[in-house]
């Protein structure tokens, strides 16, 4: 079994190796105020509110421990979605359809029947669930149950690449630009155990100061061993690793511009 070390260890490694812009984020489901680490940052002791996007934020830019409950998150889908509040699905579809994010009533039904299947998978992990915390995993003060990366395209690549080295841990994801970090990267991937792409939505754009160019992707955290392990191995010599080797166009010289030409024939 990995311990803490472990995986602080790892998260160290694969922040160096994949030259990632922020900390990956460890990501703990608790089901008791108790599990709170001393010294975690949590809004609600301030009078504040928070969405779990930001909260990721806090983790990856800042170096926060950031903990989070249904009393500390103003996104109360997102608290809805994690079970942490006790709302209907009824109730959480006649918010949706307020908000107007699809077409209709049943455009939302359609949404969560699908979503079901996925959470019916893991249900009985949630049960008795309240809240989250969330840290930099190369200082994670609590075991992780997910992991999620933020990062760039060619980094993506690698991390899915290392996940299907063997054909074992092929990435799984349904998009619809909504609830992608606080669901995909780290509820799906513990109640299924498969990874999931993210490709950040409308709140973490406006509310997480997520960068145009960021993608991430969620993992059951045990896998981060995984992805160290097999990281880089695609394609053996011909692997275009970190930063990455692109092809350079060859066989060019002096007659490419007519500028260039001016100048190199005047020095000839």
């Amino acid at each position: 079994m990995k311990t803490l070390e472990d995986f602080q260890k790892a998260g160290k490694e694969l922040f160096e190796r994949l030259h990632l812009s922020t900390w990956p984020v460890a990501i703990r489901y608790i089901k008791d105020d108790q599990e709170i680490p001393q010294g975690a940052m949590r809004p609600s002791l301030f009078g504040k509110k928070m969405a779990l996007c930001q909260a990721f934020t806090q983790a990856r830019q800042w170096g926060s421990t950031v903990a989070m409950t249904a009393a500390d998150n103003f996104c109360v889908p997102s608290s809805a979605m994690h079970q942490w509040a006790g709302l209907t699905q009824k109730d959480l579809i006649q918010s949706q359809v307020l908000q107007g994010w699809h077409k209709n009533e049943d455009a939302e039904r359609r949404r969560f029947a699908a979503a079901n299947e996925l959470m019916e998978k893991g249900a009985e992990k949630m049960k008795g669930a309240n809240g989250l915390v969330c840290a930099p995993l190369e200082k994670t003060p609590v075991l992780p149950h997910s992991v999620l990366v933020y990062c760039n395209g060619v980094q993506i690549t690698h991390i899915i690449q290392a996940l299907s080295y063997e054909h074992l841990h092929v990435p799984e994801s349904r998009f619809e630009g909504f609830e992608e970090s606080c669901v995909k990267g780290g509820l799906l991937p513990f109640v299924t155990g498969i990874p999931q792409v993210v490709i950040p939505g409308m709140g973490d754009r406006s509310f997480a100061g997520i960068q145009d160019h960021e993608l991430a992707i969620g993992m059951p955290a045990d896998l981060v061993f995984y992805t160290l392990e097999n990281l880089f191995k695609t394609g053996g010599h011909m692997n275009i690793g970190y930063p990455a080797k692109s092809m350079l166009a060859m066989h060019l010289d002096e007659n490419l511009t007519p500028g260039f030409a001016f100048l190199w024939n005047k020095i000839k």
